[in-house]
């Protein structure tokens, strides 16, 4: 698995705005609400846009890095949430149901037996990654595992009628992988990709920046293609962050519309494009987050989010929250009339 062939954006620009600018509005009046309706007609390849089914998914897994210290949280907490989940008492689940989203849990990798819980899927590919401070994190088997079941998940969102795929992360220390992920490709030095994750104080922050630094350190002293994204992804990634990668890329070779939460979600997404640039064409950023480093993120997929609500809960949350802007959008150019048929001199 090492095409991912997506399709490209063909449906005429010109034609789509000619229809945005016809709306019975003043031209770009509406602002975000008309580029997005721009983008959502081009993935789908329509003047009359539709939201159908949108689906959530929910990736958990461990970090061997976590017992280095880096996050405040401790590895239990993945576990402990994941259960949470089941019993409908996290801000995923209010989320979903506030917005009308089919909310899937996916065991990718937690360090706990959740088998006894029914509602989360069980796909562990193993109790957590390894320590990427002294090793790759997973094998090249267990990242082209994460990366299929990643695919199978989106297959199945979009065999039920899903054309909108929300994708969420639980994953106690995941900003760590996510933030060399955005210091090898962004070529930015880590200090400005680092930051308090669930919560670090000042010591905290410099202690996660110290081991990071010696984990990049002893990855680039490795004879390994430390170009290839492949060799990145394996190296540091989680099995949550993996599927994530493979959910998105066969979500936009399915022309769904791949909806982006925060800062780890955003590393995928960036990840994602380093193995097919042409996924972003299939991104919408919903929400950019108060960690550090996630703005400059975005700005490396030239990425414009719609809310940034000072969210960092991670789960989709941000995403969630800016879908009404989306069916704001969509319902703004599938309903409202036009200058001719509200018969209104067009004065532009």
């Amino acid at each position: 698995m090492t095409h991912f062939d997506i399709p490209p954006l063909t449906l005429n620009e010109s034609l789509i705005w000619q229809k945005i600018d016809n709306l019975n509005k003043p031209k770009g009046s509406l602002g975000m609400l008309e580029t997005l309706a721009f983008r959502i007609c081009r993935i789908q390849n329509t003047l009359s846009p539709t939201l159908s089914h949108p689906c959530h998914l929910l990736l958990a897994a461990d970090h061997g890095i976590e017992r280095e210290g880096v996050s405040v949280s401790p590895r239990a907490v993945t576990w402990q949430q994941m259960i949470n989940f089941t019993n409908g008492g996290g801000g995923v689940n209010l989320f979903c149901k506030q917005h009308g989203f089919e909310l899937t849990l996916v065991d990718m990798g937690v360090d706990h037996d959740l088998s006894s819980h029914p509602s989360i899927l069980n796909r562990k590919i193993d109790n957590g990654t390894r320590n990427f401070l002294y090793e790759p994190a997973m094998t090249k088997q267990q990242m082209h595992q994460a990366l299929q079941t990643g695919f199978s998940l989106a297959e199945t969102c979009h065999t039920k009628g899903c054309n909108v795929l929300c994708l969420g992360e639980m994953g106690i220390a995941n900003t760590s992988p996510s933030s060399i992920w955005m210091s090898i490709w962004g070529k930015l030095p880590l200090k400005s990709c680092v930051g308090s994750g669930s919560g670090l104080n000042t010591a905290g922050e410099k202690h996660k920046l110290t081991i990071l630094e010696q984990a990049v350190n002893n990855f680039e002293r490795q004879p390994l293609p430390h170009n290839d994204p492949f060799t990145i992804i394996q190296y540091f990634g989680g099995f949550e962050m993996v599927a994530a990668i493979g959910a998105m890329l066969r979500a936009a070779q399915l022309r769904m519309l791949v909806l982006v939460d925060g800062f780890i979600m955003s590393a995928c997404m960036l990840a994602a494009s380093r193995l097919q640039p042409a996924v972003l064409d299939y991104a919408i950023f919903g929400h950019c987050g108060d960690e550090l480093g996630h703005r400059k993120l975005l700005e490396l997929m030239q990425g414009q989010p719609i809310l940034h609500l000072g969210m960092r809960l991670g789960e989709g949350t941000g995403a969630l929250c800016a879908y009404p802007i989306i069916e704001s959008a969509v319902r703004m150019i599938n309903e409202m009339n036009n200058f001719k048929d509200a018969n209104i001199d067009k004065y532009f």
